[in-house]
């Protein structure tokens, strides 16, 4: 598939032809939903915790006699039964994450891309670079409709570029090594320098 090639002033500079293998797939949301899974289940903290019956403070003395009183037999006050006891059965520390191979996680990443090519909200960028004035940017990227967009640069991103990207709201730039399904599905716009349509060919084969 052939897309055109624009500047960040909005120009033309030529066009493209993208590898079908990449961009042309048909995209199946189930695919798209278990890579997505494995990279929020990855970046849960899993620090969550609640006290048991043998780390709340009460004394472990019993706390009535056995018999006689009418009432239920109980040993400590840190039963999860009363107030202020152990909870029974709650959440520990633990990972959340999950294996996902290597071939499925390059799978994925390919659906996303097609997935974006085909809704049309696929840009490819000559090149990403600037002199790092945020104001100047923020004005080519207002000017190309830009409101919630994704930048994958080559190996690298430009120095000037990324300290110019950094302050505008709903700008994200990533190198081509970073790019992940997660990212390219929740900002609205995907742009592609032609650097790095070259770097996710040569990750992606």
């Amino acid at each position: 598939m052939k897309l055109d090639v624009i500047k960040l002033d909005g120009g033309k500079a030529g066009d493209i032809e993208l590898d079908a293998d990449l961009f042309g797939l048909e995209p199946r949301a189930d695919i798209l939903h278990r890579v997505v899974r494995w990279q929020r289940n990855n970046a849960q903290a899993g620090t969550h915790k609640v006290k048991t019956r043998s780390e709340t403070s009460y004394s472990t003395k019993k706390i009535y006699r056995q018999k006689g009183t009418g009432g239920a037999r109980h040993g400590d006050r840190n039963a999860p039964i009363f107030r202020g006891g152990g909870i029974y059965k709650g959440p520990t520390p633990r990972s959340h994450g999950h294996e996902l191979t290597k071939k499925f996680r390059k799978l994925g990443l390919r659906h996303a891309l097609s997935a974006k090519a085909k809704a049309g909200e696929l840009v490819i960028l000559d090149e990403a670079a600037a002199e790092g004035k945020t104001a100047a940017l923020a004005k080519q990227v207002k000017n190309l409709g830009w409101k919630r967009a994704l930048i994958i640069d080559g190996a690298d991103v430009h120095e000037g570029f990324a300290k110019a990207a950094r302050n505008i709201e709903g700008l994200d730039i990533l190198p081509t090594m970073g790019a992940n399904v997660y990212d390219i599905l929740k900002r609205d716009t995907l742009v592609i320098t032609k650097a790095g349509v070259q770097a996710l060919e040569a990750r992606l084969k």
